[in-house]
């Protein structure tokens, strides 16, 4: 089942991926190096990823340590197919010209792209 994850909350997830654990406040610390946002806000939004079974806690003492349930593969899949699905029902082609049109693409990934395509044919007629 795929969760779906808000802007703000991934920012958290990313947090969670890159220390392994953090508390609230510690993830607050490091969100706040781009943007400041209220202990509060932290705490209900890791409450809500732990409804959605993004994350877990165990409780340090008196304090709730939290970790990611779900790789950061796993949320970059489900989001994408969720951005898929809703926006361009499900119409690869569609996001990719999508994307192709509206972004600034230089050559070189556009031989990355040209490469990914090649490799994927040439694993489809296998």
């Amino acid at each position: 089942m795929a969760i779906r994850i808000g802007a703000v909350q991934l920012k958290i997830m990313r947090v969670l991926w890159q220390e392994g654990e953090a508390t609230a406040r510690r993830i607050g610390e490091v969100l706040a190096k781009e943007e400041p946002m209220a202990h509060s806000t932290v705490q209900t939004l890791l409450r809500q990823l732990e409804v959605k079974g993004a994350v877990t806690h165990e409780r340090k003492e008196r304090t709730f340590v939290f970790r990611a349930l779900i790789k950061e593969s796993e949320a970059s899949r489900s989001a994408a197919q969720d951005l898929l699905d809703r926006v361009f029902r499900g119409s690869l082609s569609g996001l990719v010209a999508h994307l192709l049109d509206s972004e600034d693409v230089t050559p070189e990934e556009m031989q990355l792209l040209r490469k990914v395509v090649d490799e994927k044919s040439k694993g489809d007629q296998s």
